[in-house]
């Protein structure tokens, strides 16, 4: 019997202190397993062509695509993170309380800065839709930088104050050795919650509206004032403008609330050990299923993301003049 004790520890030397493993079924542990791998490795990957496809290639040097080379590196590392939860399926941590602490602190600031990215893009979308004529002016790729670099700064800044408390003294809230739970008081985790998911999603639903009534307000004004141009051609152009902005952006909304609306009410409810209940496995593949999406979302869309990948997937990005390929 004290044998059997010892092997549902995650320490067995450590019999008062050491944390209880998990039981759980073996096949439902390999599902556990190959689900998070798989979209560990496909985030990973994805996001990875991305970042390769617009750093190589200097035709895809521009603003709309250094936004999605900001959301396509935060869901990169995001699908690495996504690693060292396999290693908590059984409950138990291995790498100590300061690992966990910055395991956290990185998963809390990246998803952060996914976010802020996602905000930026419909930002992004919403100006060359609604004011085609200034968007040169308005949105360029030093505005553009700048905006990434203050994305990723109020990140870190914003998650070390809602952070505070554990990254002073790691491990504090830890009931016993081998735990690494993801744990944020009340009013801590109330302002994550406004600033990671509910500001962003309300910007990201009013810049669709907005979209949605300029286009019909242009469409209208198309018709009464502009002379000489046939008015089933400007109908036509007017419509796949609308069409295009509210497609992305509807699908960008979806996306979002689908996967990350159950995380966040499990956070509301009080579930602190969140990230060791085997009962919320589905609650964080969605989550992070979500940076998986992302890629599919804002890069399968457009052609030159296919070329881009044949070239990266047949080597020929490693030739001298790759760089000056026509991929648009």
């Amino acid at each position: 019997m004290e044998t059997l004790e010892e092997t549902e520890l995650c320490f067995p030397q450590l019999l008062n202190t050491s944390c209880r493993k998990q039981i759980i079924p073996h096949y439902e542990a390999m599902l556990i397993y190959i689900v998070l791998s798989s979209i560990s490795v496909l985030t990973a990957t994805l996001n990875l062509l991305v970042i390769i496809s617009i750093s190589h290639f200097k035709q895809l040097h521009t603003p709309t695509n250094l936004l999605l080379l900001s959301l396509a590196v935060s869901d990169f590392f995001i699908g690495l993170l996504l690693l060292l939860q396999i290693m908590l399926m059984d409950g138990c941590w291995y790498l100590g309380d300061l690992m966990c602490t910055v395991y956290q602190y990185l998963a809390y600031v990246i998803a952060s800065a996914s976010a802020g990215s996602m905000v930026l893009i419909s930002v992004d979308r919403y100006v060359a839709i609604c004011e085609p004529l200034h968007y040169s002016t308005k949105v360029t790729k030093k505005r553009v930088q700048v905006c990434i670099y203050l994305c990723w700064i109020c990140s870190v800044i914003f998650q070390s104050l809602v952070l505070k408390d554990i990254l002073k003294q790691p491990g504090w809230y830890h009931s016993c050795i081998g735990e690494c739970v993801f744990f944020i008081n009340y009013i801590a985790g109330i302002a994550d919650l406004l600033f990671t998911f509910i500001f962003p999603i309300t910007a990201i639903i009013v810049l669709c509206m907005r979209v949605l009534v300029v286009a019909v307000s242009q469409a209208r004004a198309m018709r009464s004032q502009i002379a000489g141009v046939p008015l089933q051609q400007v109908k036509v152009t007017a419509k796949k403008s609308e069409l295009k902005a509210a497609r992305t952006i509807g699908v960008l909304v979806v996306v979002f609330l689908v996967c990350l609306c159950p995380y966040y009410c499990f956070a509301l409810t009080g579930q602190d050990n969140l990230m060791n209940a085997s009962s919320a496995t589905f609650v964080l593949c969605l989550y992070y299923f979500n940076s998986c999406l992302n890629p599919l979302i804002y890069a399968f869309f457009y052609p030159w993301f296919r070329k881009s990948i044949k070239l990266i997937v047949t080597l020929k990005i490693l030739q001298t003049d790759s760089r000056e390929a026509n991929i648009l």
